[in-house]
Formats: C-alpha cells, sequence, structure tokens
C-alpha cells in the first residue's frame, strides 16, 4: 500500500489552538474521562533553535497532551505573544484545530518534497528527542501539516 508523500499515512496528533490550556484542558480531562496532563512550556531557542517563516523565533507556548487510542494523541497549544505559527493562528482565526501530525523518517528531504508541492514551511524546531516542522498545506489540504521525527 503507497504510503504517500510523507512516507506513513498514520495522523498520530491533531493540534488545538487555545487562549487559555488550564481551563481547556480541564474539560478536555472532563469530557474524555481522562485525568488532566501535566502543562508544559517549550524551551527556549538556544534549545529549539527554532525559525518562523525563515528567521528566528523566540516563541514559547504551553502544551498539554492527551493519549486517545494506540497511536493518537490530542495537544492543546496556548501560544505566547511572540510571533509564531501558534499566534498567527490565534490572531487571525481565534481558538481551533491548528495541525494534523504525522511521524516520519528524513524531515529534510520530506520538507524539500512538500515545499515542491508548493506547501511552504511555516515554522521548525527542536525538542528532546527530536524535531519538528509545521508545513502550510492550507490551500490543498486545508490544514497545516505537522511532521515528527524522533531520533
Amino acid at each position: 500500500m503507497d504510503k504517500g508523500v510523507l512516507g506513513t499515512n498514520m495522523v498520530t496528533q491533531i493540534g488545538i489552538i487555545v487562549k487559555d490550556i488550564k481551563e481547556t484542558s480541564k474539560k478536555y480531562a472532563q469530557f474524555l474521562g481522562l485525568p488532566q496532563p501535566e502543562i508544559i512550556l517549550t524551551d527556549t531557542i538556544d534549545k529549539t533553535k527554532a525559525t518562523y517563516k525563515g528567521e528566528p523565533c523566540v516563541a514559547r507556548a504551553y502544551l498539554a497532551f492527551f493519549k486517545v487510542g494506540e497511536l493518537l494523541e490530542i495537544e492543546l497549544i496556548q501560544p505566547d505573544e511572540h510571533p509564531s505559527t501558534w499566534r498567527e493562528f490565534l490572531d487571525n482565526k481565534g481558538e481551533g484545530i491548528h495541525h494534523i501530525a504525522f511521524n516520519i523518517k528524513d524531515t529534510g528531504d520530506k520538507i524539500k518534497k512538500l515545499q515542491d508541492m508548493d506547501m511552504p514551511l511555516l515554522q521548525k524546531g527542536e525538542y528532546e528527542g527530536g524535531r519538528y516542522a509545521y508545513i502550510d498545506a492550507l490551500k490543498d489540504l486545508k490544514v497545516i501539516i505537522e511532521t515528527l521525527e524522533n531520533d
């Protein structure tokens, strides 16, 4: 079976932008019947080496993760005030689904393939144990795609 451009067709995460992560994570916990997860703050730029639209990105966000099944998680994201794909989404569209994510291999190669398909890189960075990239697939797929590559 064809695994498409990314080498996988398995969605691993749905990311949702929120204004108040404490309140929203409490409501998700109640709704899902799960414990309220720890809220974490993303690392600073010295660790993430993040870029947004090709420029260094100092933005940070609060994150909360709910495991909802074997392979899928819901990620809640509350952005800080600095420019980022998260802040831009909240400012322009309000709260809601920001991205769907796929675990991949060869991030650089996949970003190039997607850019060749007229899906530009919005933001990328590193986290402990891997790297992420947000791709603007709104024109064709109507959503931002996040790629996650774990070491």
